[in-house]
């Protein structure tokens, strides 16, 4: 591999994320029982944040966003102001989650940073994503940090062309299939999967990766066999 840019995903590939996510969503669920189902509420929050994602984008507050409007949605608006307050508190307090890195974070970043470019290129909301890459600790080993909208093919062949690379010299590294592997594949990169216990159902895919840029990987710190 001629890698000279190793770009990294930053939820749930450096830091927990979904599982603070997974509690909330468990929490709004048994909040809304007595209209539904838990697993009924649970599904059509997802079929909203999916309709919302091209106005809202990803993160916190989209999740709030989209929370509140299953409740209107599922009670036919009649939902008491108490239980979109309870809601708000809700994001307020995934918002405060303390940034708990993954194993072997520090000194895979460590053992990289004098022999590549490394970037964070993740999704979300910008505020949220400075704010817990400020208070990860490792922000100091990134030459560039790209907080995306999207994660297609055309926004990493964006990220490349400012990076003035090819794509046969960058390497991602990432949690999601779907978001951090395929894309960067289908432009002639090379991708690193590492799964995350938790998948967000948006970000699930069907179907194995076969593919000659493509690795996988338990956990991060594996990374450094081929690296």
């Amino acid at each position: 591999m001629e890698i000279k840019v190793i770009a990294f995903d930053a939820d749930d590939t450096l830091w927990d994320n979904e599982n603070y996510f997974q509690e909330i969503e468990k929490k709004f669920c048994e909040l809304l029982e007595e209209y539904l189902p838990q697993h009924s509420v649970a599904r059509e929050l997802l079929r909203i944040e999916i309709k919302n994602l091209p106005l809202y984008g990803y993160g916190i507050k989209a999740f709030m966003l989209s929370m509140i409007e299953t409740a209107i949605t599922i009670s036919s608006k009649t939902i008491n102001v108490s239980v979109i307050e309870k809601i708000i508190e809700y994001g307020q307090e995934l918002l405060q989650k303390p940034i708990q890195k993954l194993e072997g974070v520090d000194e895979v970043l460590e053992n990289l940073k004098d022999r590549y470019r490394l970037v964070v290129a993740t999704k979300g909301d910008l505020l949220d994503q400075e704010r817990k890459l400020k208070k990860s600790g490792i922000e100091h080993f990134f030459h560039h940090t790209e907080i995306m909208s999207e994660k297609g093919e055309a926004d990493f062949r964006k990220l490349i062309k400012h990076l003035d690379i090819r794509p046969e010299n960058f390497l991602m590294i990432g949690n999601s299939l779907k978001s951090d592997i395929l894309p960067v594949l289908n432009i002639g990169g090379h991708a690193i999967h590492i799964p995350y216990h938790v998948t967000w159902g948006h970000e699930k895919i069907e179907y194995d990766v076969n593919h000659a840029n493509f690795k996988q990987f338990t956990t991060i710190k594996e990374i450094l066999t081929v690296l």
